[in-house]
């Protein structure tokens, strides 16, 4: 799977999403009229190919087609296929985006923190968990905004997926004496971490396999205390208020 910094479909996306495991989210009990969709739609997806639900959406008559970690839709008669994002124009609001995020809900004390890089601000009473890769432009914005967030703890999962030396970069950053220290003189202020010693271990090969197995598709995506997801920037304010509404 090709790995970018927004949300991408992968070339071969209908043959990934057979592989993929299914979004943890509450059971859809379909209508009698997503049944017959679905009914239609799954024989011509391909071989191995398995429909999770579909659902009729609000947006042009489409049906949302749910299939292991990814989100297809079709017409009525499940005649065409579309591939891609949906979004409102009204908004600019990336609408697929949105309910890959709300799907992808998880109780966030299942998250492996012990693999992730923790660094404590203020008090740090509210928690977040940051997939992000050291070439990541837009993390470094999310850090930007960070700098006037308060009282927050953030663990930072170091998802490297989008350059050759995203996994030396990373690599310098874990080994380094103090992690979080390096970490954000490396995001903030692009000072790379001392070179690390070849004997150091790090997690990164299970960091992936984790960012596989909940679907993370692109840097960052952010995890809130209450399980919600978001791979969209914020400004301040919001970001604000999502930690808010997470501790609640």
């Amino acid at each position: 799977m090709k790995w970018t910094t927004g949300w991408a479909w992968a070339t071969g996306a209908l043959a990934l999403a057979a592989a993929a495991g299914a979004i943890a989210a509450a059971p859809h009990v379909e209508t009698s009229d997503e049944a017959r969709v679905h009914q239609l739609v799954e024989p011509r997806m391909g071989n191995n190919v398995k429909v999770d639900a579909v659902s009729k959406t609000a947006y042009g008559g489409l049906y949302e087609v749910r299939t292991g970690g990814d989100i297809f839709y079709t017409d009525a008669n499940a005649r065409y296929m579309f591939v891609g994002k949906v979004v409102d124009l009204s908004t600019l609001q990336d609408l697929t985006r949105a309910r890959a995020d709300e799907l992808a809900a998880i109780r966030f004390t299942d998250l492996p923190l012990e693999m992730a890089i923790k660094t404590v601000k203020g008090k740090g009473q509210r928690v977040m968990a940051v997939f992000e890769d050291p070439n990541c432009p837009y993390c470094r914005k999310l850090h930007e905004t960070l700098r006037g967030i308060d009282n927050v703890t953030v663990y930072t999962f170091l998802l490297n997926i989008l350059s050759d030396d995203s996994a030396a970069k990373a690599k310098n950053i874990w080994c380094a004496p103090d992690r979080s220290q390096a970490w954000q003189q490396w995001i903030q202020d692009a000072k790379p971490a001392p070179g690390a010693p070849a004997a150091c271990i790090t997690p990164n090969e299970q960091v992936l396999a984790l960012g596989r197995k909940l679907h993370v598709q692109g840097t960052p995506t952010i995890y809130f205390a209450d399980g919600s997801r978001s791979g969209s920037g914020f400004d301040a304010a919001t970001l604000e208020a999502r930690l808010r509404a997470a501790q609640q």
